[in-house]
């Protein structure tokens, strides 16, 4: 019976985080596709300005609204039949967490502007994206967790088609026009009022279903789970924005849009590593939750090598996405490649020690680690960027991601006795996969066609490792209900 329980779930967890995957690839590469477009339609200065104001909000949303929304996962067990009125609930605090911040903005706006390098326009959308993009991550995280992502899904295409065409169609408009110095703002107007009124729509969706706004206990709950996090997640978000925003600051607009461009490649493998993770995580949860964690690693062990093989593929054919993104004048980016995929890819290995942690709410113990590698990684890049130039703070942000790697893998050692993970294995694979990627870096010499060769070399071993992987997956899938 055990067996048969198993099997459903792993036939239910594969489908529906291979139709999230699918979807999640759909909508958010719809973005990454439009990054040649914008590279031509705006100058060097306002396309870094605005990655600068996108990685302001990616800092803004889980800070403010108190990172409540990573309580979901857990909470899931523990309230059970009121994961609805959970989730509404602890949406509500966020939402006044949030409001709190935007009365301190307000009070002190000018300073506010000075430091984030926003007018008035844009700090009142970016405040409003933070309500709204709180709202989307509760929907996500809870239906993830139900393993249902059809409406999520749903209403994530719903907002981001709509909201890239119209931002593409008012800088062209604007551009036409001759209204240069507003290209910027137009971009920014087009794609994210379109997300807020999404993002409203599903916190309105929310409070419906779960038919209740306040409550002392969830909220109780929330704060002891989530608050910990907080120095967690502004690190990391720091980590992630503060290269591009130490090179702009230290070095000018011009080296800060090769790096934005740069981060935008290993934007591609982010978007393939965030969607596999979010989609593998409640099958890891609920292995856990019956005492089989053993099942873990094997699936976990398939999935380090396939990102290590196509950060691989985008480190070889780096000349050429460059080109297409950005044309000549962001080909220096080329060199900026290997580090930054690879340092995304330590980021992901890091994922199986924290999650852990957070299963077992140890969440202050992740924070530790996280924090400490962020002083480390801002003082390494400005040292690096002052002594070597602007590309050594992609090689310094990679080795911070390794340091974090190494320290939450003991953390879990630490905190319950053993390693799901063993760190020796994730280690031998990240350094096998590092210097593979740097070395790698001396085919750009290479036309197109001689790298096509070494890729055409690698394929025979790569489909001798995934091939039996896949064949078990595909008897997964035939077996019946």
């Amino acid at each position: 019976m055990a067996d048969g329980k198993d099997a459903s779930l792993n036939r239910r967890a594969f489908k529906a985080g291979i139709f999230y995957i699918a979807c999640q690839l759909f909508v958010r590469g719809i973005t990454f596709l439009m990054t040649p477009v914008f590279t031509r339609l705006l100058s060097q200065e306002q396309y870094n300005q605005y990655k600068i104001f996108e990685s302001w909000l990616l800092i803004f949303a889980p800070v403010m609204s108190l990172c409540l929304w990573r309580s979901v996962e857990c909470a899931k067990y523990d309230v059970k039949e009121k994961f609805n009125e959970y989730v509404s609930s602890v949406q509500t605090l966020s939402y006044l967490s949030i409001s709190v911040f935007f009365v301190i903005f307000l009070i002190f706006r000018r300073q506010a502007e000075a430091l984030c390098g926003m007018n008035d326009f844009m700090l009142l959308i970016a405040f409003l994206y933070t309500y709204a993009h709180t709202s989307i991550f509760y929907m996500q995280r809870r239906e993830k967790q139900m393993m249902r992502y059809k409406a999520s899904t749903t209403l994530t295409a719903a907002t981001v088609i709509p909201a890239t065409l119209l931002s593409v169609l008012l800088v062209v408009l604007g551009k036409r026009a001759g209204h240069e110095d507003a290209l910027m703002q137009l971009r920014i107007a087009g794609y994210y009022i379109p997300m807020i009124i999404g993002g409203f729509t599903v916190a309105i969706l929310m409070a419906v279903q779960g038919k209740k706004l306040v409550d002392r206990s969830y909220w109780s709950y929330a704060l002891h789970f989530s608050l910990p996090l907080i120095p967690e997640v502004l690190s990391i978000q720091i980590m992630n924005q503060a290269d591009k925003l130490m090179v702009t600051r230290m070095v000018g607009d011009i080296p800060g849009s090769i790096f934005a461009v740069a981060t935008t490649v290993s934007y591609i493998i982010w978007i393939l590593e965030d969607s596999v993770w979010n989609a593998w995580l409640p099958w890891m949860y609920e292995k856990i939750s019956r005492n089989e964690a053993g099942e873990i690693r094997g699936s976990w062990s398939t999935l380090m090598h396939g990102f290590g093989v196509i950060s691989w593929g985008l480190v070889l054919f780096a000349p050429e996405i460059i080109r297409v993104l950005g044309g000549k004048k962001y080909a220096a980016a080329i060199w900026l490649i290997a580090p930054m995929v690879t340092g995304t890819l330590f980021r992901f290995y890091s994922y199986s020690y924290t999650a852990i942690q957070n299963f077992h709410k140890k969440t202050k113990f992740v924070a530790i680690s996280t924090v400490s590698v962020m002083f480390l990684n801002v003082f390494l890049n400005y040292v690096g960027i002052r002594s070597f130039g602007y590309q050594a703070a992609a090689y310094t942000t990679a080795f911070s991601y390794m340091v974090l790697m190494i320290m939450q893998a003991f953390m879990e050692q630490r905190l319950t006795g053993t390693q799901i993970i063993p760190l020796p294995t994730t280690l031998c694979i990240s350094c096998a996969y590092f210097i593979i990627c740097i070395v790698t870096m001396a085919t750009f010499r290479f036309p197109f066609w001689g790298r096509c060769i070494l890729a055409l070399i690698a394929a025979p071993i790569a489909l001798w490792y995934f091939l039996p992987r896949l064949k078990d997956i595909r008897m997964l899938m035939k077996k019946k209900k």
